[in-house]
């Protein structure tokens, strides 16, 4: 597939696909001098023309759409993807990124002979840290602040990436960033994050261990900090005692970029660049992004490491290349032949519409103003993110031709007849040179007014990325920014109704704004399709199902100190204040009733399962989708645990009138707790079982989410 050597009468082992693949590799590794084995770990690896080795860059990114690399499917930021709350969809969508890749690796190879950076199989997606506090800019790329969620979701992304054929890889998924890592940005380099082993286990692990256990993820990513002390990218315990003796990781471990630098530079924990590679390597770092492994001959020479740690590395990472197939002949490897015609192809454009659907929450709808009828004669576009291009991408984001953006999927979607006006009114984050504030005359005011407000990729993202975020890509302020609330109070006290459209990567804190618009949409970055999405539902041709994969808070008030990791007061498990919106909140233009809930036993024993019915209707008169959501609540537990935990969820499609008895199983693991030594343990009392179309609390009820049904069980 590369420039390998062609067959001789006596071929190398490496290029013999009849052998077995660990033999493969280790011929291949011993046939590199000392120095060669040293390039090869670093992402930037040189070629090997002796041995027919073209260079290889492994940094590519994935997280929603191949990125960086030209021409791909825009799908919705990761946090939209969680919105959906669709596994089936997920998986459908990073098998279709898979694809794309494909096609551009092998494209870019015919073309040049070898491939650069962004344009490898290597793609380090999916992130899958917790998005504990809004204030970080890197909760967009996430998929929410719920464990269970994030793993299902991540296990999805995973699948779909990596492909299911039993010999070769589609293209090899990284998880990211292990672990415990969010925020805040400016000081990640040498930041340590102190968590006890309770929340270390319940919060910040379990996504990691499914796609590690489960979806048999092939990379993992090491983060910048510390946790409890040591540096992740060279972590005993973690890298060590979890990932490899706990998980059984068989993949290879790669660290974030410039983060082995950080072991000496920022974290202090090692004297000098060799140690630092060093003390990286024998904890099991197989891959850096970055060039401090280039002083692992100065640490050989120190005694510091051995040759054999170089190759244990090296056995990683071309396990991943071979599996990958980049030493087969191309008509042996199945994922070789996908042609460029698949890169936005009308199949991947109708599923970045889907997901652009699925991923848009409705979180108010006074009086049922949606969907926009006959009877709205004129509308009023405003807003910053009407016309933005960024506002549909998020970061970590590839580009096409048919980006839609919100204003160009309401003309699109425009029912003839209805008058429409455009202004951007106000500046996204900097107040107006003008005093015209494009208010009107009460004599020519519109039926309704779509106000397109929120965030882009400007004010929230990674460190470095966000040049107007004050602190290097977080929000100290979770607020809508100051000169867009103002204009929303304004157009508010003009008395015509509202349509709040929001687009952004994590919670917007309204505050009295809610009460100062009729509806809300929130859309996040929506991907290529979101103007045809966010129309479609404005004007009922679809409807809304999307429900919040992240807590949204009234204020930083309710939010404990952002360096400060410990779960108390955070997230809906943990959060004892009502929120703005709360967790797993989305309303639809239908109704939904949830009735008949029975359990097989109210009484169990140790270990044994719990059986559940109970039937969901649809008494509106459209039809639609709900996500139902199971949780679980221990009321008598022996250590602090959440107060309520999501453990299973379904996506159910319902026509008017419908009703569908479902059934779930609650596994004895389900009813676990974490004890202080992050332990699982399952212990005696009372449970209590809540199901339903949001998180457990009133605020949900009060906002207009289903009564959900609950009901209680014992475990001897």
């Amino acid at each position: 597939m590369n420039n390998l050597p062609s067959s001789t009468a006596v071929s190398p082992v490496y290029l013999d696909i009849s052998r077995p693949l660990p033999e493969r590799v280790q011929d291949l590794i011993a046939r590199m001098t000392r120095d060669e084995k040293i390039g090869q770990l670093m992402n930037d690896a040189p070629g090997i023309p002796r041995l027919g080795l073209p260079a290889y860059n492994y940094w590519s990114e994935a997280l929603h759409g191949v990125a960086r690399n030209g021409r791909a499917t825009v799908f919705p930021q990761a946090i939209g993807l969680s919105a959906t709350w669709d596994i089936s969809l997920v998986q459908r969508i990073a098998s279709a990124i898979g694809d794309e890749g494909r096609a551009k690796f092998h494209e870019a190879l015919r073309r040049k002979g070898e491939t650069g950076q962004y344009q490898g199989l290597n793609f380090w997606s999916p992130n899958i840290n917790i998005f504990r506090d809004p204030r970080w800019g890197r909760g967009q790329e996430t998929y929410g602040e719920d464990p269970y969620l994030t793993g299902e979701i991540g296990a999805a992304f995973v699948r779909g990436l990596q492909g299911d054929h039993p010999q070769y890889l589609k293209a090899a998924a990284c998880a990211k960033h292990y672990a415990v890592h969010s925020g805040p940005e400016k000081l990640r380099h040498g930041f340590n994050a102190g968590v006890s082993m309770r929340d270390l286990h319940d919060t910040y692990l379990p996504a990691f261990k499914k796609l590690v256990t489960e979806a048999k993820v092939e990379a993992v990513m090491g983060a910048y900090n510390r946790v409890n002390g040591e540096p992740c990218c060279a972590h005993s315990y973690l890298m060590g005692d979890v990932l490899g003796k706990q998980w059984g990781f068989a993949g290879h471990f790669v660290s974030d970029c410039g983060a082995v630098a950080d072991i000496s530079r920022g974290h202090k924990f090692a004297h000098s660049a060799a140690e630092a590679a060093a003390v990286a390597l024998k904890s099991g770092c197989d891959l850096e992004c970055g060039n401090t492994f280039l002083h692992l001959g100065e640490a050989l020479e120190l005694g510091l490491i051995n040759e054999a740690d170089l190759d244990r590395a090296l056995s990683h990472i071309f396990t991943t290349r071979f599996k990958l197939g980049m030493f087969d002949p191309p008509e042996q490897v199945p994922y070789a032949s996908t042609p460029m015609s698949v890169v936005s192809c009308e199949a991947h454009r109708t599923l970045a519409y889907q997901a652009a659907l699925e991923s848009i929450v409705l979180l108010k709808n006074k009086d049922n103003l949606l969907p926009l009828d006959h009877r709205v004669r004129n509308i009023r576009v405003l807003g910053p993110s009407a016309a933005e291009v960024g506002a549909l991408l998020g970061n970590y984001f590839g580009l096409n031709g048919s980006l839609t953006t919100l204003l160009e999927g309401i003309v699109d979607r425009l029912p003839e007849g209805t008058g429409l006006e455009y202004r951007q009114a106000c500046q996204g984050f900097h107040p107006n040179a003008s005093e015209q504030d494009w208010l009107f005359d009460p004599a020519s005011q519109p039926d309704v007014v779509i106000a397109c407000m929120g965030l882009n990729p400007l004010l929230e993202g990674e460190e470095g990325e966000a040049i107007a975020s004050t602190e290097q890509g977080d929000r100290p302020d979770i607020t809508l920014p100051a000169v867009q609330a103002e204009f929303v109070r304004k157009l508010g006290r003009t008395g015509v109704k509202i349509v709040l459209v929001l687009t952004g990567g994590g919670p917007i804190a309204l505050g009295d704004i809610e009460d100062s618009v009729d509806a809300i949409l929130f859309v996040w970055y929506p991907g290529q399709a979101g103007g045809m999405a966010v129309a479609d539902t404005l004007f009922g041709h679809a409807v809304p199902s999307g429900k919040l994969p992240v807590t949204f808070p009234r204020s930083v008030d309710q939010l404990p100190p952002f360096d400060d990791y410990s779960m108390v007061g955070r997230t809906y498990r943990y959060m004892a204040v009502e929120p703005q919106f709360p967790f797993g909140f989305g309303l639809s233009y239908s109704q939904f009733v949830y009735s008949g809930l029975r359990l097989s036993s109210e009484t169990l024993a140790a270990g044994e399962p719990l059986s559940v019915e109970f039937t969901i209707s649809n008494i509106g008169s459209v039809e639609a989708e709900e996500v139902v959501q199971f949780y679980l609540s221990d009321l008598e537990a022996s250590v602090p645990v959440p107060l309520n935990k999501l453990v299973c969820f379904q996506r159910v499609h319902l026509k008017p009138g419908e009703h569908r008895r479902l059934e779930f199983t609650i596994s004895s693991e389900m009813m676990m707790l974490i004890n202080e030594q992050g332990e699982p343990e399952l212990e005696p009392g009372l449970f209590r079982l809540t199901v339903g179309g949001c998180s457990p609390g009133q605020r949900g009820e009060v906002l207009g989410a289903p009564k959900p049904a609950s009901a209680i069980f014992r475990i001897n």
